[in-house]
């Protein structure tokens, strides 16, 4: 099995994950990167915002909350994924890929990264 999708930069409003760039928000498996990753309600993470992600049967989905921090991680969709025995983590959008990139090796790690504000 090859290593899972590397995160080489971030910036506002781009990332570049094993040499390619990403201009939109992202969701990065172990062995794909899904473009163009939507919320029903932009800033506002739903439940069903991630119904992907938990199908990829994550040990840590890991959410990049956007340069700013501006996109909202409700408590209760932190619990929804808690309650599948899933750890989720959340921060900035810089953090959250030096996270990503920390945890891909050793653990089965799902991004999901809104990439602007």
């Amino acid at each position: 099995m090859s290593s899972p999708p590397e995160i080489q930069a971030y910036r506002f409003g781009r990332i570049v994950i094993d040499v390619v760039v990403y201009n939109r928000d992202v969701t990065i498996f172990p062995d794909l990167v899904r473009p163009n990753w939507r919320r029903r309600d932009g800033h506002n993470l739903a439940f069903e915002d991630l119904v992907e992600v938990l199908a990829g049967d994550p040990d840590v989905i890991i959410l990049g909350q956007g340069a700013f921090g501006r996109m909202n991680v409700a408590d209760d969709v932190c619990e929804l994924i808690r309650e599948r025995g899933i750890e989720v983590l959340f921060f900035p959008t810089k953090e959250a890929c030096k996270v990503y990139n920390e945890l891909r090796e050793r653990r089965r790690v799902i991004a999901a990264l809104h990439l602007s504000c």
